[in-house]
């Protein structure tokens, strides 16, 4: 009984890791390059351990704090600011509590001297959030902008927090903001990316890295900002209020490294019909 043997090579399977990094590059703001695209929050944990556990699962080099709730000690951010590797991680002190424009320029500035204080002397970056309204948490596009404007000419990397309003992004940008950051949908309400439609408009106008912002409560809604396009996400609430913080930020991670490498990959078009995945050619004849 003759044997035939078949000599087959195996392919080189690159891992999912090193196929991100041989596909895409770092994402660059105001000259700083990151791998990560997952930017992660510090306030509305349970814990201060909690926090930490998630800030090294989900793998992030920037995380945002609220500069006026660390100087007053509000609750949950006691010694926050030495809770952190500043020398690992990036500070993105955020405007959060303001409600004008003026008291976000502030803030701002407390933010910059905050973060040389822990070690980033050239840390000159602040997310701006200008919101006025208790209920809905919505950005004033208004303020932001005056704020922005005044913000850009002191030599900081503004990073501003806004309605997913296309002609604002690109107002921003004009200005001299290092991004432009859209809500998907109200702070902390998990209802997911509600405005995609502006925001795949704002990324196709935008030259400045763009940043889907609140509303992301799972992984799959990370991964669909990252599908869109969106250069980074930032979550907060999704992973602080989460059963499991330190799980669920490893998950968002991994949506938004799948949700990115999908996006290079590039999808296939949307068809109205069928398009059988297996050639009618050369079938057996009945």
């Amino acid at each position: 009984m003759n044997s035939l043997t078949y000599a087959t090579a195996k392919p080189s399977v690159p891992s999912p890791e090193s196929l991100l990094q041989q596909l895409d590059q770092p994402v660059t703001i105001a000259g700083r390059s990151f791998q990560s695209r997952l930017m992660t929050g510090t306030g509305r944990y349970r814990s201060m351990e909690e926090m930490q556990q998630s800030i090294i699962a989900s793998g992030c080099e920037i995380v945002t704090v609220a500069v006026r709730r660390v100087q007053t000690n509000a609750p949950g951010h006691q010694g926050l600011a030495e809770a952190i590797d500043w020398s690992k991680i990036w500070m993105l002190p955020n405007t959060a509590g303001c409600q004008t424009a003026e008291e976000a320029i502030r803030v701002a500035r407390l933010g910059r001297e905050m973060a040389k204080l822990l070690g980033q002397e050239e840390n000159n970056f602040v997310k701006l959030e200008v919101i006025p309204d208790p209920k809905y948490l919505l950005p004033d596009p208004v303020g932001t902008l005056e704020a922005a404007e005044q913000l850009v000419k002191e030599g900081f990397a503004v990073l501003p927090y806004i309605n997913a309003d296309p002609m604002l992004a690109k107002r921003l940008e004009e200005v001299g903001c290092a991004t432009v950051m859209p809500l998907g949908s109200p702070i902390g309400s998990g209802q997911g990316i509600s405005t995609a439609a502006n925001i795949a408009i704002i990324i196709e106008n935008a030259q400045v890295p763009v940043v889907v912002d609140a509303g992301i409560g799972v992984p799959s809604e990370a991964a669909l900002a990252m599908e869109m396009g969106a250069d980074l996400v930032l979550i907060n609430s999704a992973i602080a209020l989460a059963q499991n913080p330190a799980a669920m930020a490893r998950a968002m991670a991994q949506g938004v490294e799948a949700g990115r490498l999908a996006y290079l990959a590039g999808r296939i078009p949307i068809k109205s019909a069928a398009s059988a995945s297996s050639p009618l050619t050369g079938t057996i004849a009945p």
